[in-house]
């Protein structure tokens, strides 16, 4: 169960610092904020997504920060999930967000 968790922790980490990455850099991010009704949100959600993953790094050292951060991301991905349901997105387009909820849900489970 270790293993399978710190997978998910690697592909977690991996996944949040891209995208909080490109979310605060990429053009085309401040497009997509716009699209979700979420403009304001953008740098916010960058910052957060870069931070929490660095948590998340330092989980394996020091578990509550594992269990913050990926409750974090939990709620996280939901809100997208629901975002890309109001604004009515194919449900191909919710697959990655629905996928890093339930990771992130399982990393949280799993450290506590």
């Amino acid at each position: 169960m270790q293993l399978i968790t710190a997978i998910g922790q690697g592909i977690s980490i991996v996944a949040f610092a891209w995208y909080g990455t490109f979310s605060l850099r990429s053009p085309s991010m401040v497009v997509e904020f716009e699209r979700y009704g979420l403009a304001r949100l953008r740098v916010l959600t960058g910052t957060i997504q870069i931070l929490g993953s660095l948590g998340l790094l330092a989980g394996f050292f020091f578990r509550p920060l594992l269990v913050l951060s990926a409750g974090g991301f939990a709620v996280m991905m939901l809100a997208a999930v629901l975002v890309r349901i109001r604004i009515q997105d194919p449900i191909s387009a919710m697959v990655p967000a629905f996928a890093l909820l339930c990771i992130n849900l399982l990393l949280a489970a799993y450290a506590l």
